[in-house]
C-alpha cells in the first residue's frame, strides 16, 4: 500500500502536497540524559494551574523527576541545608531566578507539506527552541513511512526533535478510495498497525465517518478533524462529536452547529471554494451567522461538548493574518527564521494553500476581527465551564513560522481571556490530557518525564520573553535591547541550548538565501 489516495485531502485546500524536505541528520546538539541531574533554585510553574513557587531544586535521574525540594523563599539566600546533596558524578545546572515550566505540548503541527523541501531539522529545532517537547502531527503529508521514521528516532532521541505523536490523515497510503463503511474499518485497522496514533479526518459520509470513529475506538486510536466546508452540512462538530471525535481542530464546524435560521452558510451567488480568497474571506463572515453568545442555542451546543467530554484545539494563530496582514507579513522573525522556500509560498499565489491574498481589504480584516471575537468568547465560555482547550499552531502556512507561531497562540488565548496560568494549562496538562499522556507528561510532578523549559525572565508576565527573538524593550542605560528568550529546552532528561539551536536555524536560512 504505498499509493497515496488523495481524494479527501486535496478537496479540503485545492493544494498539491508538497515534496518532502531532507530527513534530520543525526543528533548533535543538547546533553544528556544524565544518571542525576539536579536543576538548582528555579521558580517553578507546573502546568496544572498551581500558582508558581520557588525557589526549588528539582532532581532527574536519566529521563524521570524524582524529586522536588523547596530550598527557601524569594528575596533571601537560599537554605542550603534544606538541597539535595549533589553526588560526586551529579550535574548540577544552576538556574536560579529562572522560570521553570513543563514542556510545551504542541497539538497541530505540521513537519512538512506546505512549501517544498523543508528540512525536518529546521522544523525540529524551531519547536525545540520554543520549548516544544511533544507535537501531534497531523496528516502525515510528507508520508506514512517519512513520518514513522521520524517518531520512531525522536523516541530513541538520536535526532534532536519533540516527541512525535502521528495522526493520519484519513484515506492516505490506501489502494482505493474510501466509499464504503467496510473500507473505512479496513484502513483504521491498517493505519493502526503501521503506528499511527490517531486519525485526522477532513470530511466524509456519516456513515463512512461512524465505522472509522468506531473502529478508530477499538484499536485505542485518538481522532481529530478540520470540518472542511465541502462536507460539513453533513456532518458539523456536535455531529462528529455525538460519533466519538475527540478533537475538533480550528473552529470549522463550529459556527455551523450554531445555526439557528439556516442550515447551509450564506455564500455570495460567485463564490468557488477552489479560490482560496473567496473560500477565507467568506470563512471571515460565518461567525456572525450563528448563534449569538449566551443564547439558548449557543448554550445548548457548549454544554453538549462539554458533557462529550471534547476537545477544542482552536490554533487562532493560523488565521491571523486573514484581521492583519501587514503585520504577519512584517514579523520581527521573518528576516532570519523563514527560509526563501517559505516566503515564496507565502506570498499572494492561485495554486498555494493559504496564500489567498489576491486583492485584500480593509472589510477583508474588519470582519476577520469581529470573527474573532466571538469565537474567542467561545473559547473562554466553553474553558470556563470545564470545558478542554487546547494549543495549537498549524504554521508553515499564512506567514506563520514554526515555534514563534506556537508562542503567538499562547498570546491569543490571553486574549480570549485566559489568564496567564489558563494559558499555560492549555499549553501543558490539557494537551497531555487530549493525548492520553497526563500520566508522562504536561506538568511537574515526580515520576513524570523530564520534559521542561527553563526561562531567564517570568513568562506569567509577558509571554512575549518565550518568542526565539526575544522580548524588545528599553534597558536601564536608556539603549532599546532585546531579552533572550528561552534559556534550556529538556526533552527526556536531554538538556538542548535554545540559543544555540536559533543560532543553528540563523545559519540554515542564511546558507538557503545564499544558494536561491
Amino acid at each position: 500500500m504505498k499509493k497515496f489516495i488523495l481524494t479527501i485531502l486535496l478537496s479540503i485546500s485545492s493544494m498539491t502536497i508538497a515534496a518532502p524536505g531532507e530527513e534530520a541528520p543525526d543528533r548533535t546538539s543538547g546533553e544528556g540524559p544524565f544518571k542525576r541531574l539536579i536543576l538548582r533554585g528555579g521558580i517553578m510553574v507546573n502546568g496544572e494551574g498551581a500558582p508558581a513557587r520557588g525557589p526549588v531544586d528539582i532532581v532527574i535521574e536519566n529521563d524521570r523527576i524524582v524529586n522536588i525540594v523547596n530550598v527557601g523563599n524569594p528575596g533571601v539566600p537560599i537554605i542550603s541545608k534544606k538541597r539535595p546533596v549533589a553526588g560526586k558524578h551529579d550535574v548540577e545546572i544552576d538556574v536560579e531566578g529562572q522560570y521553570i515550566l513543563p514542556g510545551f505540548v504542541n497539538m497541530h503541527g505540521h513537519i512538512g507539506g506546505s512549501a517544498d523541501d523543508i528540512p525536518a531539522e529546521y522544523v525540529f529545532k524551531l519547536w525545540l527552541a520554543h520549548g516544544i517537547t511533544t507535537v501531534r502531527e497531523p496528516g502525515s503529508f510528507n508520508g506514512v513511512d517519512w513520518v514513522m521514521r521520524h517518531v520512531e528516532r525522536s523516541n530513541e532521541n538520536s535526532i534532536a526533535a519533540p516527541r512525535i505523536i502521528p495522526y493520519v490523515g484519513f484515506g492516505m497510503d490506501f489502494d482505493e478510495p474510501i466509499t464504503t463503511p467496510e473500507q473505512a474499518k479496513m484502513w483504521v485497522k491498517y493505519i493502526a498497525k503501521q503506528g499511527a496514533q490517531g486519525i485526522k479526518f477532513f470530511g466524509a459520509p456519516p456513515e463512512i465517518m461512524e465505522a472509522a470513529l468506531t473502529e478508530a475506538k477499538k484499536q485505542h486510536l485518538g481522532s481529530m478533524m478540520h470540518h472542511a466546508q465541502l462536507d460539513v452540512t453533513n456532518m458539523n462538530v456536535i455531529d462528529s462529536a455525538r460519533l466519538g471525535l475527540t478533537t475538533m481542530e480550528h473552529w470549522y464546524g463550529l459556527p455551523e452547529a450554531l445555526f439557528e435560521h439556516q442550515h447551509i452558510q450564506n455564500y455570495s451567488p460567485h463564490y468557488n471554494y477552489n479560490n482560496e480568497q473567496d473560500r477565507f474571506g467568506e470563512a471571515g463572515r460565518l461567525w456572525q451567522q450563528a448563534a449569538k453568545p449566551d443564547s439558548k442555542k449557543w448554550l445548548t451546543v457548549r454544554d453538549e461538548l462539554l458533557a462529550l467530554d471534547f476537545t477544542i484545539n482552536p490554533t487562532m494563530t493560523i488565521y491571523e493574518a486573514s484581521r492583519d496582514l501587514m503585520r504577519e507579513m512584517n514579523a520581527d522573525w521573518h528576516k532570519e527564521y523563514t527560509l526563501p522556500t517559505l516566503w515564496d509560498f507565502f506570498l499572494p499565489n492561485r495554486y498555494a494553500h493559504g496564500s489567498y491574498w489576491f486583492d485584500w481589504t480593509t472589510d477583508d480584516e474588519i470582519a476577520w476581527k469581529k470573527n474573532y471575537q466571538q469565537w474567542m468568547y467561545f473559547l473562554n465560555d466553553y474553558k470556563n465551564h470545564g470545558g478542554r482547550v487546547t494549543t495549537g499552531s498549524d504554521a508553515g502556512y499564512i506567514f506563520k513560522i514554526y515555534g514563534f507561531a506556537f508562542i503567538r497562540e499562547l498570546e491569543l488565548l490571553r486574549e480570549a481571556g485566559f489568564n496567564a496560568l489558563e494559558v499555560i494549562q492549555s499549553a501543558t496538562i490539557n494537551g497531555a490530557e487530549a493525548l492520553g499522556m497526563k500520566d508522562e507528561i504536561g506538568s511537574i510532578r515526580i515520576g513524570k518525564k523530564a520534559d521542561l523549559v527553563i526561562v531567564n525572565e517570568n513568562p506569567l508576565r509577558n509571554f512575549k520573553v518565550l518568542y526565539g527573538t526575544g522580548h524588545f524593550k528599553l534597558d536601564e542605560q536608556n539603549t532599546p535591547t532585546r531579552v533572550n528568550g528561552i534559556n534550556l529546552t529538556i526533552k527526556d532528561g536531554i538538556v538542548y541550548d535554545s540559543q544555540k539551536l536559533l543560532t543553528q536555524v540563523r545559519e540554515m536560512v542564511r546558507k538557503a538565501k545564499a544558494s536561491n
